[in-house]
């Protein structure tokens, strides 16, 4: 089951094996203004959230076949997808499991859209600030990983040339210059030039 238009609203995957359920949320959601698309299964959910990209997804915990444990962890590892949990248990074990699979919210059924807005708003924020953590952090670890190329070309240079720190740096510098290369870039060529010299040598047979 597909249902889903519009372009600039909240798109929300909604999984509940339990389709008066299914139709209910997603005919209060679209009223309430978000772009809905339904699924009645773990298996159809995936192949959805491959197709469509929601930015959310609402998902019942136990269904038969895939339940939305197993739904969960693939929609988090493979398709960037953050997720709510929707259950007709409390049982803190599940809510224990939820949370390690990495949840934004967890609402126990019956719920009505009411109830259920407002745990989406927060699940939005929520995700939007933990991409912009982890897109900081990627540049954080590409700007440290430059730096370490860097320095350990610079040693390089010191070793071999007899400069010191500055004299190195100059060097490197000006060499990226004259290629109108990244200095990074010209740093790893030299770092990987020294390890390829260090290489053993296969023996002949």
């Amino acid at each position: 089951m597909e249902e889903g238009n519009g372009k600039g609203k909240t798109h929300i995957l909604v999984v509940d094996d339990d389709r008066l359920i299914l139709a209910t949320l997603a005919k209060g959601l679209r009223q309430a203004g978000y772009d809905i698309t339904e699924a009645s299964s773990g298996e159809i959910a995936l192949r959805l959230a491959a197709e469509l990209k929601p930015d959310l997804a609402l998902l019942d915990v136990r269904m038969p076949g895939m339940s939305g444990l197993a739904v969960a962890e693939q929609l988090g590892a493979t398709h960037d997808v953050p997720f709510i949990f929707l259950s007709a248990y409390g049982d803190p074990d599940i809510v224990e499991q939820a949370t390690r699979h990495g949840a934004l919210g967890y609402l126990v059924k019956p719920v009505d859209v009411p109830q259920i807005i407002p745990a989406i708003e927060a699940a939005r924020a929520r995700a939007a600030e933990i991409r912009k953590l982890r897109a900081t952090g990627e540049q954080l670890s590409s700007a440290l990983e430059g730096d370490r190329e860097i320095s350990v070309a610079m040693g390089i240079l010191m070793e071999r040339r007899g400069l010191d720190r500055r004299e190195a740096f100059e060097t490197l510098r000006a060499s990226a210059r004259a290629q109108q290369r990244k200095l990074k870039d010209v740093a790893a060529e030299v770092v990987n030039a020294i390890e390829t010299v260090n290489q053993p040598r296969k023996r002949s047979e």
